[in-house]
């Protein structure tokens, strides 16, 4: 990427676009934001050693096209009808429900999900890596402007842990089981941002880095299939355990570090009075981890070779000691920051 000054142009204009966005003080002004973004992030999409690339391109593009068209003309419909254009907040239930939509199809929220795994099956693991968390991070922003619990949002959040438990239990390609992955979550992130923006943050911060963390390896040894994962029988068992810790990290399982913002937003859910939502989208949860589970059992149980677990590759071996250390943050984290909270 750094050796490329085209891509890497491109990677600055990204990232002013999103940040044009998230600090702009008008509906118009974010509408830019998110065009440079996008236009900047299809160059990055096309490789021409994947034949995939160019058709996920053209859906990613036709389909963001589609959110930003919706999304101005829903703004120059406001501004008619209230000639506020500047103003970032609407009252008009209708018009909130129009700017929620483009911006959940903008970010692959159920119902508007349909894009999201297609594309990510054409991606490789950088950019892929760059569509579930960066791309994700002006919508997110722009969407608690105007958000408050009502039942197209209750509907939205129930529909993206439904559509991203059930969607990756048949999946064989890992690009798609992280896409159905990263929708589940949307839910949970969309839930955080109506108790508050601390919460939210917090949420989008652990899983980015998990999702990081988990491309990181996938990517170091050239993972795409779920059979593919039969071949790490070949590698370290210290590395097939890295990965598989942070997997159930992901998914929420206690007592790894990705448990800590679920077990917040439960909680100020109970207390918001939301226990049916909180109900199903944590039972929904349960169900992401199975496909997590069932990627793990794979690779430790069936062909099985390996019969000691020696450290003498660990040396000299710059990424088996990062994935391994990224795995210590991720299972100790949760037992660090509960220590750090009761000594301050």
């Amino acid at each position: 990427m750094l050796n490329n000054p085209t891509k890497f142009l491109f990677l600055m204009t990204l990232m002013s676009g999103t940040l044009i966005s998230v600090s702009a003080n008008s509906w118009f002004g974010a509408w830019v934001g998110l065009e440079i973004n996008l236009l900047s992030f299809i160059p990055l999409m096309t490789n021409s050693n994947n034949l995939l690339s160019t058709e996920a391109s053209l859906k990613y593009f036709l389909t963001q096209a589609l959110a930003s068209a919706t999304l101005l003309f829903t703004i120059i419909l406001a501004a008619l009808i209230f000639s506020s254009p500047s103003s970032l907040l609407i009252s008009n239930p209708f018009l909130i429900t129009l700017v929620n939509s483009s911006l959940l199809l903008k970010m692959g929220a159920a119902p508007f999900h349909f894009w999201f795994p297609g594309v990510m099956e054409g991606l490789n693991w950088m950019n892929g890596l760059m569509l579930m968390t960066w791309q994700k991070l002006a919508p997110l922003m722009l969407l608690s402007y105007n958000l408050k619990i009502d039942i197209f949002i209750a509907l939205a959040i129930i529909l993206s842990v439904i559509i991203g438990s059930l969607g990756g239990l048949n999946q064989t390609s890992l690009r798609k089981i992280l896409a159905y992955s990263s929708i589940n979550h949307l839910g949970w992130l969309v839930a955080a941002l109506t108790l508050g923006e601390n919460l939210w943050g917090l949420y989008f911060m652990i899983y980015s880095f998990l999702t990081a963390t988990i491309i990181f390896m996938l990517h170091s040894f050239k993972l795409f299939y779920f059979n593919q994962i039969f071949s790490l029988n070949f590698t370290p068992p210290v590395i097939k355990f890295s990965l598989f810790m942070t997997l159930l990290s992901l998914g929420g399982l206690p007592p790894f570090i990705g448990f800590l913002p679920k077990w917040i937003i439960i909680q100020s859910m109970v207390e918001a009075n939301l226990t049916l939502l909180i109900t199903i989208m944590v039972v929904m949860t349960l169900i992401t981890l199975f496909y997590y589970l069932r990627m793990g059992f794979g690779a430790f149980m069936l062909t099985y070779s390996e019969s000691l677990w020696n450290y003498s590759y660990l040396q000299n071996n710059f990424t088996h000691m990062t994935a391994l250390t990224l795995t210590m943050c991720s299972t100790l984290g949760l037992v660090i920051c509960a220590t750090l909270y009761h000594i301050f």
